[in-house]
């Protein structure tokens, strides 16, 4: 059978979901990585929702970024994520690389939240 990237990255994502789980006291902070765009979100398994969301595509960073798919904008959007969880008074998360490696452009945003203020 041949190697398939998109089956493996779902294989590792749900060994890690196992472990990883989001509490109201400390939600997750979920990252998913397409080739053009890097999305995050930090979401309350508990309850099953949204806490706050960013991403290359939004406004805040529309005007900013040129390109989306690079370590700049994932840099970009692990300050914004970390800043509104500041606003919505969140200081600790889970980190769920969402299956990728931690390489790249989910590392640059998981360096980028810690340095503006997120826990994990």
């Amino acid at each position: 059978m041949a190697f398939n990237r998109r089956e493996a990255r779902i294989r590792r994502q749900v060994r890690a979901r196992k472990k990883v789980i989001g509490t109201p006291e400390r939600p997750r902070l979920a990252v998913f990585r397409s080739a053009k765009h890097i999305y995050a979100q930090i979401i309350d398994d508990a309850s099953g929702s949204t806490i706050t969301a960013a991403s290359t595509l939004s406004p805040e960073l529309r005007d900013v970024i040129s390109y989306g798919g690079n370590i700049e904008s994932a840099q970009k959007v692990g300050e914004l994520i970390a800043k509104k969880a500041k606003e919505k008074g969140i200081e600790k998360v889970v980190f769920d690389r969402g299956g990728n490696l931690y390489h790249g452009r989910v590392q640059a945003l998981a360096e980028s939240a810690r340095e503006a203020g997120l826990d994990f």
